[in-house]
């Protein structure tokens, strides 16, 4: 058996994390790939988004096999991910920095019901939440002012975007930092996965 060649940009620490969550979860179960190769799979895969069929002649195991290890694995980290209230209530933050960006796939069915008429493409809208945001989302959120049709913002509404915008760069940090995992650049899988996925991720970078 060849071991998987996977060059990561992560911490060892992480992998070994992610090993002994493996080992804690499964115990003595007999796997044709040992924890440690699993959690590389695991980790290559939303990382440098290495389809099951590369994992698979990277580790001498089939495709299927490879597919299972890693639903399985990002399945026991989405279940760790923390909840939205339970991170607010732990941090308790003056006011919370709300965007999104559109985590692009390419497995889609005939419905639209994916597709983003913006950015001309299927895909699933994530939503990034940092330690205000969009239009018509309500009151209570502070979003930049738009100019009126046919006329200018004043000094003082350019001024106040212009500290928004700043206010802002907490979250546009987190949104570059998820979009550091290449699964969310062009997606090779339904729709109805990325939710496990961005879950996923959002337990191994509180990790790191």
């Amino acid at each position: 058996m060849v071991p998987y060649p996977a060059a990561l940009d992560l911490p060892h620490a992480l992998v070994e994390w992610v090993t002994m969550l493996i080992v804690t979860h499964e115990g003595d179960r007999h796997c044709k790939l040992p924890p440690h190769q699993r959690a590389l799979a695991a980790l290559v895969y939303p990382r440098r988004h290495d389809t099951p069929t590369r994992i698979a002649t990277g580790s001498g195991i089939s495709a299927d096999t490879a597919h299972t290890y890693v639903t399985s694995v990002t399945g026991l980290l989405a279940e760790r991910a923390p909840g939205l209230l339970k991170t607010l209530r732990e941090h308790d933050p003056d006011f919370v920095l709300l965007d999104g960006t559109l985590a692009e796939c390419d497995r889609v069915s005939d419905s639209r019901a994916d597709y983003s008429a913006k950015h001309r493409r299927h895909g699933v809208n994530v939503q990034v939440l940092t330690d205000r945001a969009y239009t018509d989302a309500g009151p209570w959120v502070t979003t930049g002012l738009e100019r009126p049709p046919g006329g200018e913002l004043t000094l003082t509404q350019r001024t106040a975007n212009r500290a928004l915008a700043a206010a802002r760069a907490p979250v546009e940090r987190g949104t570059a930092r998820l979009k550091s995992w290449q699964i969310f650049r062009r997606s090779r899988t339904s729709p109805n996965r990325m939710t496990v996925i961005t879950k996923t991720v959002l337990t191994l970078e509180r990790q790191r």
